[in-house]
């Protein structure tokens, strides 16, 4: 279990811009993450969360990890870069007040280089998929 901790601590991103409340579960290639969309975030578009903070609260929860990560080693929390997406599907867009489960899988990593599989579901419901590449130095 994940010790619970300020998410801000883990991420580089600063508020408006965190997209993800908390780390649930961090393992060897599995990571997932929540968040509580509420009426002031910046990706809500009438009452509808979009897709590019589906795919912003993928980044982060890959962010989360490399973060994670770089605590335990006692390093610094580095910045990421999505260099590409791909497959990306959304199935449908949650709504104000619905918490969002997102979990992200290491494929395969080359130098900085990490690629992801990500997945959300919100009421036990799949909303979105896709693969990022993303550039991070701190991502293992």
């Amino acid at each position: 279990m994940i010790p619970e901790e300020n998410i801000q601590t883990l991420i580089p991103q600063k508020p408006p811009f965190v997209m993800i409340d908390k780390l649930l579960h961090s393992g060897e290639t599995i990571t997932q993450t929540s968040f509580l969309i509420t009426e002031e975030n910046i990706f809500v578009e009438i009452g509808e969360f979009s897709e590019a903070g589906l795919m912003e609260n993928i980044a982060q929860t890959a962010a989360a990890r490399a973060g994670y990560i770089a605590r335990l080693e006692n390093k610094p929390v580095s910045a990421g870069y999505i260099v590409a997406v791909k497959n990306l599907e959304i199935m449908g867009l949650p709504k104000i007040n619905d918490e969002l489960i997102t979990e992200i899988k290491i494929e395969n990593r080359v130098f900085e280089v990490i690629l992801i599989s990500g997945r959300i579901c919100c009421k036990d419901k799949l909303v979105a998929t896709c693969e990022m590449k993303i550039f991070v130095g701190a991502v293992k």
